[in-house]
Order: C-alpha cells, then structure tokens, then sequence
C-alpha cells in the first residue's frame, strides 16, 4: 500500500473519528436517511454526467491511489544503459530472444524494442510511442475527472439534504419533540458531503493525477531511451539524455 495514503488516511480519517468520539457518542453521527441523500444524489448526479461503463470502471481505477508499484526513474536509467550497452556490443536483434521476459515486466518497453528490432525509423517509433503515451493519459484523466465530478457533487448534494431537513423542521415546528430527526439530517448531509468530498474523492482525484504524471514521465524516458539505443549512442550519452528528464538534485 502507499505509504503517503495510508498516512492520510489515518491522520485525516483517525483524527477526525477521535473528535467525534471525544464530543459525545459516536452513534450521533450516524444516519440513514443523510447517508442516502449524500451517497445517492452524488452516485445519481454522477451517472448522468459520465457514461455507465466508464463510472464501473473507474472504481478499478481507484485502487491505484492505494494499491501502486512502478519503477523508479534511476532502476529505469540503470536498465536502459545496459541495454544500450548490450546493443553497441551484439546489435540491437540480440533483444530478440528477451522480448518475452520484457513484455511481462513492461508492454510498452518491449512494444518499442519490437519497433526498433523490426528495422522502423527513429521518427516512425516516436510517432507510435507518443500516440501510444497520449492514449495512456488520456484514459487516466478519465478517471482522475471522474473524481473530482464526484468532490464537486458531494457537497453540493449536503447542502440540497441540509435544505430537506430544514423543511422537515419547520413543518413541525409545533410539536418541539419532532424537531430533532429533521435537523440531524439538515446537518449531517452537509457533514457527510464535505467528508467525502474532501477526504476522498477530491485526494484520490489528486493522486491519480500524479500517479498519471509519473508513468508518461517514465514512458518518455523509455521511449528517448530507444531511440537513443536504436541511433547507436554510447551508454553514457543514453545516461545523460535520460538523466535530463529528472531534477537536478535526482541525477547524481
């Protein structure tokens, strides 16, 4: 799991919980018909802005703000210069036999080594590459979007629950002992909107976006790598091309 998420999750979640507890009974903030406004009016509000199929998928989407390995950008230099290095020593046809081995590790790399053994042009596999890394973003964003339509919706549905029980309340105004189940829901709409807008929808919204980052960051460098590989360079120019792609204080 992610260490960052984790953290906040329990800092932002545990503190909040620890409040409650400490304030009264827990049980206070427990109610049905709030937690059907909120949850309800946001997933409604939701499908009818996105496409059923992408709203299903983007739950499998979310598990990358928790659930997330990559490479890092120096395991990946380190590898593309001893490919370099195999490629000035036995040519780049000597990648054929490892395609297999590559492809389970990363498609993407072993999809531009396929392009480079297959004798394509440097500006051809850049132009398939790059296609290849629009794509990609493109359906991350979908997602990360997805996210954050649903962080706008949340509070604004509250406020809509907020308004229902307001009305409730002053409907009953005569008989004071009816007053209390309306007002818990004009307020905890509004409590659960602004938890789940911002303690998890707008953050998962936010990580997909750096984790998005990360991998085009990553796959511009494996494709700069092959053409750099596929020209013949030496590894240290390999090295110092890719190293560019970094901050400064990241390259030694």
């Amino acid at each position: 799991m992610d260490i960052a998420t984790l953290i906040g999750v329990l800092v932002g979640g545990g503190l909040i919980a620890a409040a409650v507890a400490m304030g009264g009974s827990p049980g206070w903030f427990i109610n049905i018909p709030s937690l059907m406004i909120v949850v309800g009016g946001t997933l409604g509000a939701t499908l009818i802005s996105y496409p059923l199929s992408e709203v299903l998928g983007v739950f499998k989407v979310a598990k990358n703000a928790f659930l997330y390995r990559s490479s890092s950008p120096k395991e990946l230099i380190d590898m593309m210069v001893e490919f370099a290095r195999k490629a000035r020593k036995e040519g780049i046809l000597s990648f054929e036999a490892d395609l297999p081995l590559i492809e389970q590790k990363d498609p993407f790399l072993a999809k531009g080594l396929r392009l480079a053994i297959d004798g394509l042009e440097s500006s051809a596999i850049r132009e398939i590459m790059t296609l290849e890394i629009q794509n990609v973003e493109e359906r991350h964003s979908i997602g990360a979007e997805i996210f954050n339509s649903m962080g706008s919706y949340a509070p604004a549905v509250g406020m809509l629950g907020t308004i229902i029980g307001l009305v409730q309340m002053l409907m009953q105004m005569k008989d004071p002992s009816q007053i209390g189940a309306p007002m818990a829901v004009a307020l905890l709409t509004t409590f659960y909107g602004t938890v789940l807008a911002y303690l998890l929808f707008l953050p998962i919204s936010g990580k997909l976006k750096a984790r998005s980052k990360r991998e085009v960051l990553l796959k511009q460098m494996i494709l700069e790598g092959i053409i750099s590989i596929q020209s013949g360079d030496n590894y240290r120019i390999v090295e110092q091309k890719l190293k560019a792609f970094l901050p400064p204080k990241m390259r030694d």
